[in-house]
């Protein structure tokens, strides 16, 4: 499955600020369209390290209504959280209706990262498949539109940015052993992330993969993706969307701020 995704895609710098700017208008109008209807929406990035997540969901949330997100970065269980149902530390970050919740990193660790590093049993992750699946399930019968994002990338490509932050005394602290671990053991994740598609793809929580050699063109997909789940959560309630397609001053505003403040070579 991920050997057939072209990782070639890309896009050049002036198409890329030009969908920048529709997409992010779009965005924070579907958001507050979404936060009238009471609509609740969970967004999930996973996948491989090394792809730019950082930048991505940055990108996603520099358009919203800071009011209306919260962002959750999950790791490891902590102590106390080990004494609970697994998926307890995920229930407690569900956001309110209307409200949206991005999860860098998820639920899915369980079944990816754990399950690779031996630090679940076989019996807890294939109970894990059975639980994310209920999880979901719930949620999406209760309202919530789920989006879900598999960061994509090659072994060669990732080893290479690996390197790049090492060679940075300012970004080598990004670098974590458990990294190097994951581009060694690159085709036995490959496997386990394959299967892990396999068994979570459904009508109401769909998987995205993003290729992401090229970091415009991840962004903007994920910006493109996540506008039209927006856009079907509220079309599907047979309400009206948002009018579209004209600038929006808070945005505009954002958006010059954000200009002003970046590097003249970063170009996204």
């Amino acid at each position: 499955m991920l050997d057939k995704i072209d990782l070639t895609q890309s896009l050049t710098k002036d198409e890329y600020r030009r969908q920048r700017s529709i997409l992010r208008n779009e965005l924070l109008l579907l958001q507050r369209s979404c936060w009238q209807h009471k609509i609740p929406v969970i967004v999930v990035f996973e996948g491989w390290k090394g792809t730019g997540k950082a930048g991505i969901i940055n990108s996603v949330t520099q358009p919203l209504e800071p009011r209306g997100f919260q962002l959750h970065s999950m790791q490891a269980q902590r102590t106390f959280e080990m004494h609970m149902p697994w998926l307890w530390r995920f229930w407690q970050r569900i956001p309110n209706y209307g409200e949206i919740a991005i999860f860098d990193g998820s639920w899915y660790r369980r079944v990816l990262v754990e399950r690779v590093e031996g630090n679940v049993d076989e019996k807890g992750w294939r109970q894990a498949y059975r639980d994310i699946d209920d999880f979901e399930r719930v949620l999406a019968d209760d309202g919530y539109k789920i989006c879900k994002f598999l960061l994509h990338t090659s072994k060669k490509e990732q080893k290479k940015r690996f390197r790049k932050l090492e060679s940075d005394a300012l970004t080598a602290w990004h670098m974590h052993p458990e990294d190097w671990r994951q581009n060694e053991r690159y085709e036995e994740y490959v496997e386990v992330i394959e299967e892990m598609l396999e068994l979570t793809e459904s009508e109401w929580a769909p998987w995205t993969i993003v290729e992401c050699v090229d970091k415009r063109w991840a962004r903007i997909k994920v910006l493109e993706t996540m506008a039209g789940a927006l856009a079907d959560s509220i079309t599907a309630r047979g309400l009206p969307l948002p009018e579209l397609g004209y600038e929006d001053e808070y945005l505009s505003m954002a958006e010059d701020v954000e200009e002003l403040g970046k590097p003249k070579e970063d170009d996204g």
